[in-house]
């Protein structure tokens, strides 16, 4: 799974984000605007008529906002109190009309009047770098965002935004290093979130947790064979073929899985993982009924599959087959020597003669050593 496919659902697009900041910036509330220091009775009439009509004249709100806190600036607390309240409601209007950035702006500006409390100016920043993402100002928010995270550290949204923001620019170590501290802090991601875990942890080589990860993505919404078959090739390229060979077949039992492909890949896992009986028999089974093409080099792998499971006859006729399909030497000489090492003496003298003549290295010597140890052999 690319980058792009997993950021694409993991990553707040554009419009959910000015959803949030502009749910969040216009949050002003009657309390606000009542806090210390105290406002006068008129400012305070004018701010809740203002935020009544943000929704039907957002325009008129920005400029009447704006026009107040320009003619506030530079007076007492209550005047700068009301005016960083002012430039807050510019930012609501702005950001329903669309203008993420220009609300940014204000509310840069509302945190940075004199005698704004401190938990209030960590709330605009908050919504600040909201804002500042939504207008594509990656950096710009994720600055602020990580400077917010240094004082609420338990907020467990803004760590996988991090981490987002940091896998978009490919940053794959700082990507990980936030992810890994979102995934602590949320016991429960997520399947999109598992997905970006993963992808993550693949990309900054972290492949025992991304592994971790996909699986859990699979626990949980087990529906995507593309999933299954990344998880798969992690556990092959960290030298686990049981594993790869495991997740395969549950994703194939499922119904997940299918087609040549797919079924050779299956066969091919078996034989890494050490079942190569179960492999010969997937393998038998899809020639006979035409799943897989009849052809040289998959009845070489059946008889390698065979070979490998140590199932003689049929080891020996699968071999048989494909010397005689070929007419290689090498491949009756392959014959010859596992006859030869099973005790199938004749078998081994036709196979091995036929390789000798064929000019086959080493057919000669197994021939020698064959009629030397021939004498209490009977095999037929």
């Amino acid at each position: 799974m690319s980058i792009v496919h997993v950021l694409s659902h993991a990553l707040p697009g554009r419009p959910r984000i000015m959803a949030v900041a502009v749910g969040a910036v216009m949050a002003l509330a009657c309390t606000a605007a009542n806090a210390a220091p105290t406002l006068s009775a008129g400012i305070i009439a004018d701010l809740k008529g203002l935020e009544q009509a943000l929704a039907g004249d957002p325009g008129g709100v920005e400029s009447r906002a704006e026009d107040q806190a320009e003619r506030l600036r530079g007076g007492n607390a209550s005047d700068r109190w009301a005016r960083a309240l002012y430039l807050q409601l510019a930012a609501s209007a702005e950001a329903s009309l669309d203008k993420p950035l220009e609300a940014a702006d204000h509310l840069a500006a509302a945190r940075s009047v004199d005698g704004v409390e401190t938990s209030q100016r960590d709330r605009w920043q908050r919504q600040e770098a909201g804002l500042r993402l939504a207008a594509e100002r990656w950096e710009e928010g994720s600055d602020l965002l990580a400077d917010w995270l240094e004082r609420h550290p338990d907020s467990v949204e803004e760590r996988w935004l991090m981490a987002q923001l940091a896998a978009r620019r490919e940053a794959w170590d700082s990507a990980a290093d936030w992810v890994d501290a979102a995934h602590k802090a949320d016991p429960s991601p997520t399947p999109e979130r598992l997905a970006l875990l993963a992808t993550v942890m693949q990309r900054s080589g972290r492949l025992d947790a991304a592994l971790a990860a996909l699986e859990a993505q699979l626990r949980q919404a087990g529906d995507d064979p593309e999933a299954w078959r990344r998880a798969a090739a992690l556990a092959q390229r960290l030298g686990d073929p049981r594993r790869a060979a495991a997740l395969w077949e549950s994703a194939w039992r499922r119904g997940l899985l299918s087609g040549a492909e797919d079924l050779e890949r299956r066969i091919r896992l078996h034989l890494a993982a050490g079942t190569p009986a179960r492999a010969a028999e997937l393998l038998s089974s899809a020639l006979d009924d035409g799943r897989l093409a009849d052809t040289p080099a998959n009845r070489r792998l059946l008889a390698q599959a065979w070979q490998a499971a140590r199932s003689h006859d049929q080891a020996l006729s699968a071999w048989r087959a494909v010397a005689e399909e070929s007419g290689a030497a090498e491949d009756w000489l392959t014959l010859g020597q596992l006859a030869s090492g099973w005790g199938k003496t004749e078998l081994a003298r036709q196979a091995l003669s036929r390789a000798q003549r064929g000019g086959a290295d080493g057919a000669a010597a197994w021939l020698a050593a064959l009629s030397d140890g021939a004498s209490g052999s009977s095999d037929k």
